[in-house]
């Protein structure tokens, strides 16, 4: 597993793609968290999924899944590897993107969002793995966001985003909700790895 995981974090080191995407979801977040400490929160989930998603489904992009799998034949071990790499990075990447939103705005949201972001980043690796393009799911994500969770629920619903919402201004309930979708996510996420990977 801590060969794995070291494996994952090298390629996300060395490729180029990986570390533009860090450093361009890391300074939009913490200019985010100059404006405000609701909006850093918001974004530095939406980076945590961001990042879960572009890790686990460049494997499938690149074709390197195969190799990996027949290199550890055990695929839910692969999975969790690549979950603790995302929550590990994104965890890291709120922690520092959210400094300027400590500095001006006080640590109550920041704090309790760095409980919730490894979550996020749960919740969108196993949902990478099920969907496994990251144009589809990440573009999905936005629809969802915008007209279920904003325009038809009016963020009232315990959805994904709206518990992660809830769960970062310190409602216990919202924590509570968004983990029980991350585990089912992940419980999905464990039966699609069954899947044949010829159609990727």
């Amino acid at each position: 597993m801590i060969t794995l995981i070291r494996s994952e974090l090298y390629r996300m080191a060395t490729i180029r793609s990986s570390w533009v995407s860090l450093a361009l979801f890391g300074a939009v977040t913490a200019a985010a968290g100059v404006a405000d400490a609701t909006w850093w929160a918001l974004f530095a989930g939406i980076g945590a999924f961001g990042i879960s998603v572009l890790t686990v489904t460049q494997h499938f992009q690149h074709r390197t899944i195969s190799l990996l799998y027949v290199a550890r034949p055990n695929r839910f071990q692969v999975l969790l590897a690549q979950v603790g790499t995302t929550v590990a990075v994104a965890w890291s990447l709120a922690l520092l993107s959210g400094v300027p939103n400590l500095l001006r705005h006080g640590g109550q949201v920041y704090f309790r969002t760095l409980v919730v972001v490894p979550i996020m980043a749960v919740f969108g690796a196993a949902l990478a793995a099920i969907v496994r393009r990251s144009a589809w799911l990440i573009s999905g994500f936005g629809i969802w966001f915008v007209i279920v969770e904003g325009i038809a629920t009016q963020f009232r619903w315990p959805l994904p985003m709206t518990s992660y919402m809830d769960a970062s201004r310190g409602d216990g309930f919202g924590i509570e909700v968004f983990s029980v979708w991350a585990v089912v996510a992940l419980a999905v996420a464990a039966v699609a790895l069954r899947r044949d990977l010829s159609g990727d």
